[in-house]
This record gives structure tokens, sequence and C-alpha cells, in this order.
């Protein structure tokens, strides 16, 4: 199923999205390509913090809350570096460069649209279908 991350504030699509939830797929992330194609995007979730060791090129990425609200903002992250997000829950990476011509800002409020149309979930973690695992007992 396609699905597109829109911009709630200005209803704009930001790129087509690819998602990485499992632990295996965030791991490998982006590592071991030559470039992210401009108008797509990877959604690691759950992410709080990034690392372009071992990547071939510099991308942007976007940190996000559970509600989909942004965070933070990194532009041509190059390799080799780590980018950290407190409260985010998601890391969203596009092509270096991608946020230039995109007027997402932090407290934008971002959504995962399906090709049937915008979720019906009311956050960001529901509409990719993602829980945060429950705390360990105390």
């Amino acid at each position: 199923m396609a699905m597109t991350l829109m911009n709630g504030r200005t209803e704009q699509r930001v790129a087509s999205v690819e998602l990485a939830t499992t632990r295996v797929e965030r791991r490998r992330g982006l590592l071991g390509r030559s470039a992210i194609e401009p108008g797509s995007a990877l959604v690691l979730a759950p992410c709080c913090s990034i690392h372009t060791a071992f990547m071939r090129f510099a991308i942007d990425v976007i940190f996000v809350d559970g509600d989909g609200r942004v965070v933070r903002i990194a532009n041509r992250v190059v390799p080799w570096r780590i980018v950290i997000a407190s409260g985010a829950y998601a890391a969203i990476e596009l092509a270096a460069g991608s946020l230039e011509s995109q007027s997402v800002k932090v407290d934008d409020c971002l959504y995962v649209q399906s090709g049937d149309g915008p979720t019906a979930a009311s956050s960001f973690r529901g509409s990719l279908g993602v829980r945060r695992p429950a705390a360990p007992p105390a």
C-alpha cells in the first residue's frame, strides 16, 4: 500500500514513505544504499537517534513525537555523524536538501496518508501501526 507523509499545517505532500518498524529494518536503515530517491523518505519507528556511520551520502532528518509533531530537524547530515532528539518517537530520513523545498518547521504536525486517504489514527504512532513497548514492571 502506497503511503505519503503529509504536513498538517500546509496540507502539502512531504514524501512517499517506506517504513522501518522492526529491529532488523531499523538497524539496516539506509545502509548499503547508494542514495535515497528525492521525494522519498524512510520512517524509522520507534527511534529517537540516528547515525550515519558507513553511509555513502548525506541525509535530511525530521524527528517527530508520538503525535507527529516535529521536535527537531537536521539538514544535510553527512556520513559518520550522530543526531539525537529528546522526546522523539520516530526519525524520518530524506535525501539531503529535500527539506529546502518543503516548508516543514519545528512544531508542525506530520501524518501518514495511505493510498485510501488520510489515516483514521489519532497519532503518528497509531498511523504507522507501531506501538512503543510497555515499560518493564517497577
